[in-house]
């Protein structure tokens, strides 16, 4: 097979279905080699960078539709942006290698970059969106550990994801697939719900799903068509395909179908919530839910509102996708080639219903919908004139004011993202020594979203300031003619909001965006051996690859007024446009020197190395670099290791969003004290407040606090090191097994970020420092999310530094079951991945000491960070067979496992130990093992099944409460990104060929 100039994978190191594709190719499959890690040509396969590789019989045995799904189960893969997200979800896909962040990861389809996902600023993080993937023509997923950044510029700073496709294909293939989820809610979650219920007022807000539920419905087809050119020299494969998936409700798990408070256990503490409840709220009242419908009783701590049932567990998702791949020889030395990629992908996220979020308000006391019960409990300002509404009818109330939509129901964001990706280019031989590829890309993505179920807050305002206008109830504001539209909102009675008032204050709200990415490349390889360039001790000369590379990013955002002003209650803040665009023109080159052959001890010793010059228009000039080296000690043993310079260059979002305030942290310790609290005094100290006025500061019972976020233009470049080191060992006494295990150690400094909301106030309060101090902004009422004037400074900066290091091995195993004595029996085949997380470190400020989140969870560390990952397949290739209608029977289980973790509000580290967040509920979430199940057949040759069960044993997430459940990546009282949380998903599917 003919060597590429682009990207590579090691396949000694390979999930054993990887290894027997790339050992095997049909006649239908690329016979292109793309190598992982360099664009140097090679004579082998072998990669001097570790690289984990999953073959598309593997992709295939996990029986999903989603890309995003595939590459979860990798060891080195964390929690991202996905389907699971419903709260802060951007409708994308995203991939987090080694627990850095997406924006550290770079995608790459065959070796060349995938625009980011989308310019929707609701993430904060430009990162390619896996939806873009068509599953059906994936031959082979390459991860790359570590800074690549040399060889594939910005932003390979953790690893690099490579989507190996399957082109040169002739003939029709279809490819189908249909799954579902199946769950037993047997939970003792389901007790708590009942105890809550029944001394609930509102009951109907708790109920229980059924026993026996399935839903969360995925399907997907594909169609693949291939014609060779008549003369042989070309080939177009083109492909269409369809993909539908249902949405799940975590009203539909027992587990999921209430919000959890944190406590000593979740049955004494029971279901939580949000103070932004139902009935409505006004003052430290609320309207009487037992009746008669129209009075006040005094709010109790359990007059919370039960947000879970309504939000999606699993987002509802339609995405079509076509394209095709094209190459033809025009001449010996030119080889034209194209890929055309489109996707148009629509997916909904919700949320629960919105209303009159937690917030002060102005009621006038002559409303005539008002009881004169509830004016009597309703104290008028002393501005106003002072007492009670019921005694002085001109006053004013002012406080505060909540209630939820119920009758509008959840809030939504139809998220549609259009993309683009066209590649034309140019590749050939010069000579027998020389060859080069040039091309020209272009990736576009086109965004547009429509929110529904929202308030204007200015509409709030207007619908509560009611007169009586000849004895009907009329808003003040069409009194005086400033908003004739406006509908009086009665949250005073027990039924009494109408569907005129409901439209009146719902606002549907439009953002759309651009996002634009143009690549032009040319890179040159050569062989140097016959040119004399070369060790005295090895048999081959250096090889080289040049090049130079140009590319812009460019974004534009925008929201309507009513989002961008912030006049959208409940959507975490003002949404406001962003434009910018930069230029990075780029050298580089590679150098791969066999440095010994065939000597005593030394099979074979060689040495690459990389380096590239980055000008941002942007950030000014970077510099990366590459120093790896292998030696092949026998041929059973090759050891390997790498030092490697990466950088990221800022996005458009870092350096040019404006500032704004939006929900950012999950706690204020200085929040619901109770006066013994010794706390009281240090907040009265730090925050200039009386002793009173901080026993008045309320908390949120949904633990989510205002912070100030936004784009920071003098951000310079993140650097990152990466060091790594290991063997392949392939023993000859052992034929078929291969074991790689490669440690690395990643170090980004001046990484760019948010300090962190939780990390200001906390170290506020533990330290009195000012710098942080000073960054907390309480508003009148001396709370952080009541009003936009209570916030936490929070905006992006060049921050400290971040560490991981761990193991990472991979083996396979093959042989024939005649080699233990059970003739005709088939082959077995065994792979392994896993990982070993010994640090995940982070460095908030240059200077600080390093807090360590290997092994934790929480509201710092994030989403679980397991200690040890791995997962494990045992394949039997079975040989039943029946006539020419069964053949190629094949059964496979599969073990994931998923160690325990701590919540890090426990952790011995003073950044990290938290009393205040201590829960007993939370402290650990157990280990998981999950096994799955599949199993193929071939009939009549030409249509292959597979079917199975993941999960198969229906194991429940584990749970966490609300105070240690960060908003967006924690979902229904767990992390459904990291566990399965849907229960078991059974799955059908076929690739038919004609």
């Amino acid at each position: 097979m003919a060597s590429s100039m682009i990207c590579g994978a090691a396949l000694l190191g390979l999930s054993s279905q990887a290894a027997a594709a790339a050992a095997a190719p049909s006649a239908d499959e690329v016979s292109e080699v793309v190598v992982t890690g360099t664009r140097i040509p090679s004579p082998n396969l072998e990669s001097v960078s570790p690289v984990t590789a999953i073959g598309s019989a593997e992709l295939k045995a996990q029986g999903v539709t989603r890309v995003e799904d595939m590459i979860n189960t990798l060891p080195q893969a964390f929690a991202a942006q996905g389907a699971a997200l419903s709260n802060g979800s951007t409708g994308t896909a995203t991939v987090n290698l080694r627990g850095l962040g997406a924006t550290r990861t770079l995608v790459l389809i065959d070796g060349r970059r995938l625009m980011p996902g989308t310019p929707n600023t609701t993430g904060g993080a430009l990162s390619a969106d896996l939806n873009f993937i068509p599953g059906a023509l994936v031959q082979r997923v390459d991860v790359l550990t570590g800074g690549a950044s040399a060889v594939y510029g910005a932003d390979a700073v953790a690893g690099v994801v490579n989507f190996i496709m399957q082109k040169n294909f002739e003939g029709v293939r279809v490819d189908a697939n249909y799954g579902i989820y199946q769950h037993n809610n047997s939970s003792d979650i389901a007790d708590v719900v009942r105890t809550k219920a029944r001394g609930a007022a509102s009951p109907q807000f708790y109920q229980l799903p059924k026993h026996n539920v399935r839903d969360g419905e995925q399907s997907e087809v594909t169609l693949v068509i291939g014609v060779n050119a008549p003369d042989g020299k070309g080939n177009v494969t083109a492909y269409a395909g369809y993909r539908h998936v249902e949405p799940i409700l975590q009203g539909n798990r027992d587990y999921s179908s209430c919000t959890l408070n944190s406590g000593d256990t979740f049955a004494q503490n029971g279901c939580g919530g949000s103070g932004t409840a139902f009935p409505a709220r006004v003052g430290n009242q609320i309207v009487n839910p037992t009746g008669p419908g129209n009075t006040f009783r005094t709010r109790t701590g359990g007059d919370t509102y039960n947000f879970g049932p309504s939000n999606y567990y699993q987002r509802p998702d339609d995405r079509y996708v076509m394209g095709a791949f094209a190459e033809y020889e025009i001449q010996p030395w030119a080889k034209a080639y194209a890929d055309l990629m489109f996707m148009d992908d629509t997916s909904t996220y919700q949320i629960a219903p919105g209303g009159v979020f937690t917030s002060t308000q102005s009621i006038n006391c002559a409303n005539p919908l008002v009881s004169a019960q509830e004016k009597a409990l309703m104290p008028a300002t002393a501005a106003t004139g002072g007492g009670n509404c019921l005694t002085n009818p001109g006053g004013t109330f002012t406080g505060t004011v909540s209630r939820r939509n119920i009758e509008g129901g959840g809030r939504q964001g139809r998220t549609e993202h259009t993309q683009y990706r066209y590649v034309i280019g140019l590749k050939g031989d010069l000579n027998d020594h020389w060859n080069y590829d040039f091309y020209m890309q272009y990736g576009r993505v086109e965004f547009q979203q429509v929110v529904t179920g929202f308030f204007r807050s200015s509409a709030i305002a207007k619908s509560l300031n009611v007169v009586n206008v000849n004895g009907v109830p009329t808003c003040a504001s069409v009194v005086d003619g400033s908003d004739p539209a406006c509908v009086p909102y009665n949250i005073f009675s027990l039924g009494g909001v109408t569907t005129a008032a409901r439209k009146y204050l719902e606002t549907p709200s439009t953002q759309a965006g651009n996002l634009a990415e143009r690549v032009v490349n040319l890179s040159i390889g050569g062989d140097l051996t016959d040119y004399g360039i070369k060790s005295p001790w090895a048999q081959d000369g250096v090889g080289v690859s040049v090049g130079a590379e140009y590319r812009r990013e460019q974004l534009d955002y925008a929201a309507d007024f009513i989002s961008s002003s912030g006049d959208l209650a409940g959507s975490g803040g003002a949404n406001p446009p962003v434009n910018g665009s930069y230029d990075v023109y780029e050298l580089f080159g590679e150098a791969r020197v066999p440095l010994i052959t065939d000597m005593p001890f030394v099979k074979k010793a060689q040495l690459e190395l990389a380096y590239r010059y980055s000008d941002y228009s942007s950030s000014g000039t970077t510099s990366t670099y590459k120093i790896a080296g292998d030696w092949q000690i026998v041929d059973d043993l090759r050891l390997r290791g790498s030092y490697q310079r990466a950088v990221r260059a800022p996005h458009v979002l870092e350096l040019f969003s404006p500032q704004n305030v939006v929900l950012d942290g999950t706690q204020d310790p200085c929040a619901g004290l109770s006066p013994g609290d010794p706390k009281v005094a240090t907040c009265a100290a730090i925050f200039k407040l009386t002793t009173a006025q901080v026993l008045a500061i309320e908390k949120n019972p949904a633990p989510q606090y205002n912070g100030q976020i936004g784009g920071n233009p003098n951000l310079k470049p993140e650097t990152s090191d990466t060091f790594s080191f290991g063997f392949v060992a392939t023993p000859t006494f052992l034929p078929g097994f291969n074991l790689s295990a490669d440690y690395f150690d990643i170090k980004v400094k001046d990484y760019i970020n948010n300090v962190g909301a939780d990390v200001i106030i906390t170290r506020c309060v533990n330290t009195s420092n000012p710098f942080f101090c000073n960054l907390v902004h309480r508003d009148a009422q001396g709370s952080l999310f009541l009003s936009n004037q209570g916030f936490i400074q929070d905006t992006t900066l060049n921050t400290g530094a971040l560490r991981t290091k761990g193991i990472d091995i991979n083996a396979s195993y093959r042989t024939d079951l005649d080699r233990f004595g059970l003739e005709n029996m088939g082959g077995i085949t065994l792979s392994f991945v896993g990982t070993y997380l010994d640090q995940l470190k982070t460095q908030v400020l240059p200077g600080d000491k390093f807090y360590d989140c290997a092994k934790l969870y929480g509201t710092v560390c994030g989403t679980p960070n397991p200690q040890w990952r791995h997962k494990m397949r045992l394949t039997w290739a079975t040989p039943f067979e029946y006539g020419d209608w069964i053949k190629g029977v094949g059964l496979s289980v599969q073990w994931r496992h998923f160690d325990k973790v701590t919540l890090d509000a426990y952790d011995k580290d003073p950044q990290l130990n938290n009393t205040g967040i201590q829960y007993a509920s939370d402290r650990t979430l157990s280990s998981r093992d999950y096994i799955d199940m599949t199993a193929t057949w071939t009939v009549r040759n030409t249509i292959k099944f597979r079917a199975g069960v993941n999960n198969v044993f229906d194991r429940d997430p584990p749970l966490v409460g609300q105070s240690n459940c960060p908003a967006g990546v924690c979902n229904g009282n767990t992390f459904p990104q990291v566990y399965d949380s849907f229960g078991r998903y059974a799955f059908i599917g076929l690739t038919a060929d004609f």
